[in-house]
């Protein structure tokens, strides 16, 4: 696999990974990556990017099977409210293509927010900065590497 700007600061901080290609799909999102590479959705990690009331952008890692509950995120973060940036928007701050967004070596430094029950995974496997590319590693990377923030927000599938 070519290299990208995630999987260069990976290996410039000598973070083991795995690599993790599958074949894209528009609109696919974690639960079909889960379902190509035979994973758990709960493994697969979302990387989401959203902006406050006042458009400060900010990165939200969520498992693939839930969603983010946008009103608990807020109050735990000390924001009026917190909701998902547009594709343009979203892939200005990250330098990414919706769909191919990773946490790692974004263009513009943001927060990041990583649902806690994330960090009790023993591996999550996350996009690594490419469509239809996802890399394996141990989820403290996201705390270690990038400052990653524990917060309480996921809603399963079950609650809408």
């Amino acid at each position: 696999m070519s290299e990208t700007p995630a999987t260069a600061l990976l290996r410039a901080n000598r973070i083991t990974f795995s690599e993790h290609p599958y074949g894209y799909l528009e609109r696919g999102g974690a639960q079909h990556s889960a379902e190509v590479l035979g994973l758990d959705p709960f493994t697969v990690v979302k990387t989401l990017i959203m902006q406050d009331q006042d458009a400060k952008p900010l990165v939200v890692l969520m498992h693939g099977n839930r969603k983010v509950s946008t009103k608990n995120l807020a109050r735990q973060i000390g924001a009026k409210s917190v909701e998902p940036c547009t594709p343009d928007v979203a892939n200005r701050h990250s330098g990414y293509l919706l769909g191919g967004t990773s946490p790692f070596a974004t263009r513009r430094c943001m927060p990041v927010y990583v649902e806690a029950s994330i960090l009790a995974l023993p591996k999550i496997v996350i996009n690594g900065g490419r469509r239809g590319y996802l890399v394996g590693l141990d989820p403290q990377v996201c705390v270690k590497l990038l400052g990653a923030q524990p917060v309480d927000c996921a809603l399963s599938d079950a609650d809408g």
